[in-house]
Order: structure tokens, then sequence, then C-alpha cells
């Protein structure tokens, strides 16, 4: 076993003691311990300046309508297709519900995606007919039941309901690589791309003219990446989707069949990821106003 597999394994273990532990504390502790367990110093959340920082600000106070439905999979592509964006295609949902052997009457199509609706960072790769005996009925049972917003107190997760959901696989081979956009006020700052999250994750950063930014974040760099042909169309995209927000990331892929839409987020990493150099975390930080919460 490697070192690498090693800490993986210790992390899988200590984590959910470590989430325990969070979620009993109150909810200003909570995003203080969690800053501190990722970043390995304390945050200032009366008067945030980093950008991590402001992400826990906003868990902390904003409770807008305006970021109600922004952890929501299903309200995200109902959103998404208000907007009537040019250039932009939408996963069709194939089946939503609660109870996954009601999937098994359904036609999935020869590949496909399973996602909580209302979580983060859990997906299933499948093909054909969902089979009651390959393990998946008890392993998406655990899905249903974990809420994100009580244990990590991100509010905008209260709102999203409690679903599964199965949406066409638009690649057919595995995760494409994710695009992820971070929107300030309309304008992209930066560009994360993310390749192989299921295996070997890599991740770099871009400016939006596609030059490659000296910035890690929890996963080893990519490197340099070809700029994507239509990378001022995604660019388009991106800012109509966020701009109405003072910040919002959103998610997009390419493809040979276009642009697709992947998802947005508020709270990015849950503000615990650290940006090295810290100069990157403060540089986002000056670019978002936060709102006047009365």
């Amino acid at each position: 076993m490697t070192r690498g597999t090693l800490n993986a394994a210790l992390r899988a273990r200590v984590r959910p003691l470590h989430r325990r532990f969070a979620a009993m504390l109150p909810e200003e502790s909570r995003r203080a311990y969690l800053y501190f367990a990722g970043h390995g110093r304390r945050p200032n959340l009366r008067q945030p300046r980093l950008f991590t920082e402001k992400i826990n600000w906003r868990i902390l106070h904003d409770r807008r309508e305006l970021l109600a439905w922004t952890c929501d999979k299903l309200a995200m592509k109902e959103y998404v297709a208000r907007l009537d964006i040019p250039d932009l295609q939408i996963p069709r949902t194939v089946w939503t519900g609660t109870d996954l052997a009601e999937a098994m009457k359904s036609d999935l199509g020869a590949t496909w995606v399973l996602k909580p609706n209302h979580r983060s960072g859990l997906v299933f790769f499948g093909k054909g007919t969902i089979r009651p005996e390959n393990g998946l009925m008890t392993q998406v049972a655990s899905w249903l039941g974990d809420d994100q917003s009580a244990l990590l107190g991100e509010w905008a997760y209260a709102r999203a309901k409690r679903a599964l959901l199965i949406e066409e696989d638009i690649s057919h081979h595995g995760p494409p690589a994710d695009y992820k956009f971070f929107v300030f006020g309309g304008q992209v700052a930066t560009v994360q791309v993310d390749l192989g999250r299921f295996e070997s994750h890599k991740r770099s950063f871009f400016s939006p003219a596609w030059e490659l930014l000296p910035v890690t974040n929890r996963f080893p760099p990519a490197g340099d990446l070809p700029r994507p042909d239509n990378l001022d169309r995604m660019l388009r995209v991106a800012q109509t989707i966020g701009q109405k927000f003072d910040f919002l990331r959103v998610d997009l892929y390419t493809l040979a069949t276009g642009i697709w839409f992947g998802e947005v987020t508020p709270y990015p990493g849950g503000g615990v990821e650290p940006f090295r150099p810290l100069s990157f975390d403060s540089q986002l930080g000056d670019l978002w106003t936060l709102p006047q919460i009365i």
C-alpha cells in the first residue's frame, strides 16, 4: 500500500468523526473549526477579507432567496433553462424520486449518471438496467439520509429537495474535463479545470485569457492545458448565469456536441480548501463585494 493510499484511508476513517464533532458546535464555532482544520489558521469571520473567509461569512449570514435554489440540482437546471442561453445544453433528467426501485421500471438508456439532488461530491456512473443485486440500492440509501446543511451549516442545501436524480450521460466514456468559472458580479475572474475527478484528480487555474496561474488548491496541478476552442462562448455562458450574483461558481463541460451545463455552487470547497499562494485567496477576496445583510 502506497503512502497516498494510506493517507486516503486515514482521511476516510477520520472524516466522519471530524464532521460529527463539527456538527455539534454552534454555527460560528463550527465554521471556525472547519476553517482551521483545512487552512491551519483561524479565519476572520466578522470582517472577512480573503475569498475563503467570505465563503464562510456567506454560509453563516446570507439567507437571501437569490441563493435558495443554488444547491438543488433540479432547480439549477430549471433556472438555467429559463435563461434560454444560446450555445448551452442541459443534461436531460431521465428519472427523479426517492425510491431507486422505481427507476428499475424506467428506460435509463445505455449509460447514465446518478446523483443526490441535495448533496455535493456524490455520483455513480451506471450502464443499462439497475439491478437490486449490484449493491447500488444500499449505497444510495445513505445519500438520502445525509443532510449537508445540518453537518456543515451550508444553508442553501437545506432548501434543496431531498431526492435522487438520474441524468443522461453526456460523455459516454467517463467524466470529462470540468471547467469551473469563478464569476464576481457577472465577470469571470478565473477558471478552474479539474481532470480525473474519480481517479487521479488534478486541478489547474487559468486567467480568462487562458494564462496558466501558479496556483494550487487541494489537488496536484494538471499543468498547462490547451485553450478550449470555444472558451469565449463558455465565458459568456458563465457570465450570463452568474450575472445577478455578487459571486457564483458556474461549472460547464465542453464536448464534441457543444457546451453543457454542469452545476453552480455558492460555497466552493466550503471555504475550507486553501489556495497556495495565499495572495491568490486575497486577490479573489478583493473582487467580492459582500451584500449588506440587515
